[in-house]
């Protein structure tokens, strides 16, 4: 990852990720703008606007980060997030959120990882009632400096919040000796692409057979065991899913 001059490694704790996370000034996902979405689906056919305006999108950010401007800024990864932020950061830790579960609900009708004929699925960060694996979330947290707070969390906005399905909150996160309070998104059961009443059966479907312009769905549950196995972390959910999906994805 590009640093500044004797600027600290953001890998000092970790080194074995040195290699494993996107340089964030190389990422696509820190230029992507809802007219790059929008140029996107209109050459897969999809003509759906369903994403938020960029001034939308910024008066969100602008309230909560209200009070949130004056320090350095934790924000927690559980997914796609850990291998490519996007956003630039002073430090990273692998850290664990209680009383939350990663949870494969996002079904993705838009083109990312799937359309409305061939849905894909990617994961959200869950506290809905009937969760399971309340005990807590692996992931990181990725700690930005002061100084870029603004312009780290504009690229952040524009992935997490580029339309309805994670809400913004902090939550809990431990690591070490530690806690921090962490930025992260969660699921908006409210929000047209999140379904927590998807069947093993559909969510399996989903994920051996959604692809988009991000890729497939495959790749990224695959992404995510990769991830998991540097680091270490244990999901017998990530685990059942990928073995149960490949299997799926060989037998068609």
């Amino acid at each position: 990852m590009n640093m500044e001059p004797d600027e600290p490694d953001p890998f000092f704790h970790h080194p074995e990720l040195r290699d494993e996370i996107a340089d964030p000034l190389k990422s696509f996902k820190r230029t992507f703008t809802t007219a790059d979405l929008a140029a996107r689906t209109r050459e897969m056919g999809l003509t759906k606007e369903w994403w938020y305006t960029d001034e939308e999108r910024e008066a969100m950010r602008a309230r909560f980060l209200d009070g949130h401007r004056d320090g350095d800024l934790w924000v927690f990864g559980y997914a796609s997030l850990m291998w490519d932020p996007g956003f630039r950061f002073a430090e990273v830790r692998r850290a664990r959120v209680p009383g939350y579960a990663r949870r494969f609900i996002l079904k993705d009708i838009h083109g990312a990882r799937g359309t409305s004929d061939a849905p894909g699925l990617m994961a959200a960060l869950d506290r809905s009632a009937g969760c399971d694996g309340g005990e807590g979330c692996d992931g990181l947290v990725f700690r930005i400096a002061r100084e870029r707070v603004e312009e780290e969390t504009e690229v952040l906005w524009r992935r997490e919040k580029i339309g309805p399905a994670y809400t913004a909150t902090f939550v809990e996160a431990f690591f070490a000796d530690k806690s921090v309070n962490a930025l992260t998104f969660v699921a908006d059961h409210d929000a047209e692409l999140i379904d927590a009443s998807m069947t093993r059966q559909q969510q399996i479907h989903f994920l051996a057979t959604g692809a988009g312009f991000l890729g497939t769905s495959l790749d990224y549950l695959r992404n995510i065991e990769r991830k998991f196995a540097v680091l270490g972390i244990r999901d017998d959910d990530v685990a059942a899913l990928l073995r149960e999906s490949e299997a799926y994805a060989a037998s068609r």
